[in-house]
């Protein structure tokens, strides 16, 4: 029985899931690598894909389905090796892991450099990779192009190079040197076989930018790329003095055969150079507004639209994890590099005075910038010359600054830029698999991340567009993705659409889709495509007439701004609820449109006195251009919101609505009926209407005559009234006419006891006809003996209400119900609770006295005594007659340890307890459990004998000193302990101090040491139905140390933007140290995260749930207080 309801289960969640699969957007093309992926590259002419990963070179179609491998390892090698590998000795197979990628579009190859053999590289077939076109281990040292180290990276860019009246290819790289390799910064490597040279050998000797051994830099260069005749690198390195990163772009005139034209130029990223080390940059044009607004910025100088800029993200040494991305005009870091060049060759290396050139990698001291050239030669030495200095390198104070044009507190790692529509957009990845969409103008506006499956899997540098700059590359550890930049057809509406806040998107109006403008047909006439970050949708700006009475029909003028250029063939329509009828241009914004008749109206709702209807303006049948509801009112209905007053209702209406007096009736404003009886709009000082009631205070149990006035009773002569309100049980009371305008009535005896007072509305009524005339008596209902239980109390009422403390009732009631009024004086005190009961020796805590009678004001409280010993009264916390507190002291030697609570107040009177208050020392002997992790959040407990010796309030915990929250107080004492925020942890567990009141504290030592967090290494398994029920196991380290464990999962809404919908799931078995197992509940969800958290953290927090299939992303250091 059991396997045939699994097999119902499985079956009922494959239907689910496959109607949930055919209803959604198809996945994303995606390529998953057998191992970490390096470098990629896209061939600018196919559009095919290259990943440089461990072992392997991969071809991939632009959709990224494989066409072709190459195996490039393991191979037989070792460190010290000097290939070729059958010359070592001691090899093993090593990893070959590729370190340069470079399409060589001359010869249609594939230029790969891998790890072993010294870093050789090979040429392979673009169209097959698989075909190696070149590749040779046995020409030494001087075709060594990458390095065998794994963390050193290394870039390059193709270029090119004349001899002897030939062009040459060639590629430039640039890489850190370690010890196993040589000090080359920069090489160019030759292509060709030409004389002696053979390919891959470097061509070009520069000793200059050569490191000296003596000083260790570390370079890490992150970007290459050519520009204008130049070849630029963009790296940071440290000096080997002081081991913060500093960012350079570095720049060689491209038919510079020597490296005279080497120079440096610092980059600072943020205020003080707060995000100080390069990780990614791209080179893009900024587009017309970007471009606009830099200039406008007055930081950038001038920005033309078609110049480029140099987009970098960089990370800070001292704010870990932050990150920011930094932009900088190409513009101004050539004419900086030329200021620098220019201060060297004409102006002793001084710019207005100021040092500001110096010679990197160079340990000589004294004088180089020493030439004089004349500033109008300058032009013809700009790549320098062997008579000039070089390398050059900017200092400090002259580097180039640029603010943070957008911060993360996460890593930023990859960066892509692009522009539509004039508008530059950032796509920028992190180390945690997120890649932000950021519209770049004067204030950067992140408005979504790009959809994909890469939660937890840092995205590397490799962030690139396709051929149209329709779609996005993405590649993370082991996988690259294909994702397109916006999502516009997923939004049905103008207004999910402008809430993208896409620059990509807008609504295409006369087509009813959100797309690009280049896929809006119409989107070049007025108003035929609106921006999504505009903000702005078509709509119906208003009525004319503004509404309708639900008895009428007419034509209706609808005012819509904006209205897209509406043509000969383009056919309007009104939809007025379900009628229809034809729009008409009346001009550029004005539609006409016909209502319905009033048979055709749908009835008023209770409790309303109009009906909202929808106004529909639809294009060509099917496109919706506007909508909003026009209201036909109904003045009958008026006097529904308030019965009480009919007429002002009716007159006061916002629909031009008219009173009859004569036929009690609310009607349509109509100008032909006229006459004393008819009250018109807005004229409600006319409405016949009773008001001023005198008393306003009125006791319960005592019939109170009310006076009140009547006015514009003109037509009402001879009528007789009657009066009532809900608290007269239905009675109604005849009302007396007195002198001129005014009117009384007996009164009645009411009996009312759910709070000290109520609000009463009497109504008013014409006895001949049943009509509710318009009234405003209102008047408070008041009971002297609500809230007001003894005599204290009681006479601590406001004078206004007359009450008196009853001695034969026992009560407070209204003066004139009490026999004997006298003053009657208040008895005695009485003490009916004492909180706490035990207080330490020494005192310091505050104890609460309940009871009676304890006084009208606090001043009224003149001495009290707790077992014998004064006790000091705080006023400030004084409750009339209810409650009083006081701070016990010491106990005296010699006196008794336990005695009565006694209280004086005003007039002598004294009360004593029946209960006695006892002082005693609370004695701490045991803490449980005696470890707990460094966020905190573990809830201890604490045992030993008195320990509920004072209230919660007075009892403060700490573990060494950290505040440790207290959850439950008696017999035991149960913490919650806090964060230990000290980097370091103790090394010995450490004392449980527990603090009572101002003076007595004791301590358990020893008792409980902080421990590293928990940890998760894993989650099995990675899918589930998504009926649920499958058991989740999670898997890591320190479990041992959580008391509880939550699984929940937090899903993102369409965009991906943030988390929107929370589900949990139950963890039913026990924890153990590595293993937490979970039940998954029911999940409907098309996009998730999982979270697993224990009371006070989150740990390694997100597992991203695409469709059925959760993927992991772990983050050891990641805690939070939950």
């Amino acid at each position: 029985m059991a396997s045939w309801v699994s097999l119902l289960l499985v079956l009922l969640c494959r239907s689910i899931s496959q109607a949930q699969e055919e209803s959604s957007n198809a996945p994303h093309p995606v390529f998953n690598s057998e191992s970490t992926i390096n470098n990629v590259v896209q061939d600018p002419q196919t559009g095919r894909i290259y990943l440089g990963a461990n072992n392997s070179i991969y071809q991939l179609g632009p959709s990224l389905k494989l066409q072709a491998r190459a195996e490039t390892g393991p191979k037989e090698d070792s460190p010290t090796c000097t290939p070729p590998a059958s010359a070592c000795q001691k090899t093993k197979p090593m990893p070959n892991l590729n370190k340069l990628l470079l399409i060589h579009p001359s010869n249609q190859s594939l230029i790969a450099c891998g790890s072993r053999y010294r870093g050789i590289c090979s040429l392979l077939n673009l169209s097959n990779v698989e075909q190696e076109i070149y590749y040779c281990d046995s020409k030494g040292e001087r075709t060594y192009v990458a390095n065998v180290e794994d963390n050193v990276n290394v870039v390059g860019v193709m270029s090119y190079y004349k001899k002897d009246g030939k062009t040459f290819n060639v590629f430039v790289v640039g890489k850190d040197y370690r010890n196993s390799d040589s000090s080359k910064l920069i090489s160019t490597r030759i292509l060709d076989e030409y004389k002696e040279w053979v390919v891959f050998e470097t061509i070009i000797e520069a000793s200059t930018i050569q490191p000296p051994f003596n000083i260790k830099y570390s370079h890490d260069f992150r970007y290459a790329f050519k520009e204008d005749g130049h070849i630029f690198f963009l790296l940071s390195r440290t000096d080997g003095v002081d081991t913060k990163n500093l960012t350079f772009v570095s720049r060689l005139c491209e038919d510079d055969q020597h490296y005279y034209s080497y120079t440096e130029l610092q980059l600072k990223c943020g205020a003080e150079n707060q995000y100080n080390k390069v990780q990614a940059a791209f080179v893009a044009s900024p587009g017309k507004e970007l471009a606009r607004a830099m200039t406008e910025s007055t930081v950038y100088g001038k920005v033309s639209p078609w110049h480029k800029v140099l987009f970098m993200v960089a990370s800070s040494d001292d704010l870990d994890g932050e990150s920011a991305l930094c932009m900088y005009p190409m513009n101004s870091i050539n004419e900086r590099l030329v200021d620098i060049i220019s201060a060297c060759y004409s102006d002793n290396g001084k710019i207005s005075g100021v040092p500001a050139v110096y010679i990197p990698y160079s340990s000589k001291a004294g004088e180089f910038c020493t030439s004089n050239i004349g500033k109008d030669l300058l032009k013809d030495f700009k790549c320098g010359a062997d008579f000039l200095p070089s390398p050059l390198a900017s200092r400090p104070k002259f580097a180039l600054q640029a603010s943070a044009a957008w911060t993360s507190t996460s890593l930023l790692t990859a960066v892509a830029v692009a522009v539509e529509n004039d508008h530059t957009i950032a796509f920028l990845g992190n180390n945690k698999g997120e890649v932000f969409k950021v519209h770049l103008t004067a204030a950067a506006d992140e408005y979504g991340k790009v959809p994909g499956d890469n939660i937890g899997e840092k995205v590397n540098k490799n962030l690139f567009f396709d051929l149209p700059q329709s779609h996005l590359y993405i590649t993370t550890e082991k996988k690259i993705t294909k994702v397109p930049v916006q999502t516009c057809l997923q939004k049905t509406d103008c207004k999910s659409c402008v809430e993208l806040r896409d620059p990509y998107c807008g609504w295409c109006v006369l087509e009813g889709r959100c797309t690009r403008r280049s896929e809006c047909r119409r989107a070049e006439e007025r108003n035929g495509w609106l921006w999504s970050p505009g903000q702005q949708c078509l709509k119906i700006l208003s009525f004319y007439p503004p509404n309708l009475s639900n008895k009428k029909t007419d034509k209706i003028q609808i005012n819509i701004p904006s209205l897209p250029s509406i043509g000969p063939s383009d056919r309007l329509k009104c939809n007025v609820g379900s009628f229809q009828s034809e729009g008409i241009m009346l001009d550029s914004s004005q539609v006409s449109c016909d209502l319905p008749q009033p048979s055709d109206i749908p009835k008023t709702p209770e409790n309303q006195d109009f009906v909202a209807v929808s106004v529909r303006i639809f294009v060509n049948e099917t496109v919706e251009l506007a909508e909003r509801e026009f209201k036909f009112y109904n003045c009958a209905a008026t006097v529904r919101k308030s019965e009480n007053t009919p007429c002002t209702a009716c007159v006061t209406s916002p629909w031009g609505c008219q009173w009859n007096t004569q036929y009690h009736t609310c009607s349509d404003k109509d100008n032909s009926i006229v006459g004393p009886n008819i009250i018109g709009h807005r004229k409600r000082l006319e409405c016949p209407q009773f008001e001023n009631p005198d008393p306003v205070l009125i006791p319960v149990g005592y019939e109170t005559s009310i006076s009140f006035e009547g006015i514009n009773l003109d037509n009402y002569e001879d009528r007789v009234f009657t009066i009532g309100t809900e608290l007269m049980k239905n009675m109604e009371e005849p009302v007396r006419k007195e002198s001129g305008r005014f009117y009384s009535f007996n009164g009645f005896s009411f009996s009312y006891d759910k709070s000290p007072e109520t609000s009463v509305l009497f109504y008013m009524k014409d006895k001949r006809t049943g009509n509710k005339m318009d009234s405003t008596l209102n008047v408070t209902l008041y009971n002297c003996s609500v809230g007001r239980e003894d005599c204290s109390l009681c006479k601590y009422a406001d004078s206004k209400y007359n009450c008196v403390w009853c001695s034969k009732q026992k009560a407070c009631v209204f003066k004139k119900l009490c026999s004997d009024s006298q003053n009657t004086e208040c008895p005695n005190p009485q003490i009916t609770n004492i909180v706490p009961l035990f207080g330490p020796m020494k005192g310091g805590i505050s104890i609460t006295i309940h009871g009676s009678n304890l006084g009208i004001y606090k001043e009224d409280i003149k001495n009290i005594t707790v077992a014998g010993e004064p006790c000091i009264h705080q006023a400030e916390k004084y409750s009339v007659s209810t409650s009083v507190v006081c701070e016990i002291g010491r106990i005296g030697p010699n006196k008794s340890l336990s005695g009565p609570v006694e209280i004086w107040v005003n007039g002598g009177k004294r009360g004593k307890s029946r209960i006695n208050f006892t002082y005693r020392d609370p004695v701490p002997q045991g803490v449980h459990p005696t470890r707990g992790p460094k966020a905190g959040g573990t809830n201890i407990t604490i045992t030993g004998q008195f320990l509920k010796t004072s209230s919660k309030e007075d009892v403060q915990v700490k573990v060494g000193d950290v505040n440790c929250a207290v959850k439950e107080f008696g017999e035991a004492i149960v913490c919650k302990t806090g964060e230990y925020q000290q980097e370091k942890l103790p090394l010995e567990k450490l004392p449980v101090t527990i603090h009572y009141g101002k003076s007595t504290t004791t301590s358990v030592q020893s008792a409980f040491q902080y421990m590293e967090n928990p940890t998760v290494s894993d989650l099995q398994p990675r899918e589930s139905f998504v009926c649920g029920g499958r058991t989740i196991v999670v898997t890591g380290s320190g479990f041992d140390l959580i008391q509880t464990a939550v699984m929940r999962v937090q899903g993102d809404n369409s965009s991906s933007v943030e988390v929107s919908t929370t589900f949990l799931h139950h963890c039913f078995s026990s924890l153990i140290w590595s293993v937490i197992e979970c039940l998954s509940f029911p999940n409907h969800l098309s996009l998730a995260a999982l979270l697993c958290s224990v009371p006070s953290l989150i740990i390694n927090s997100k597992l991203a749930l695409l469709l059925l299939k959760l993927t992991a992303d772990f983050h050891p250091s990641f805690f939070s207080p939950h």
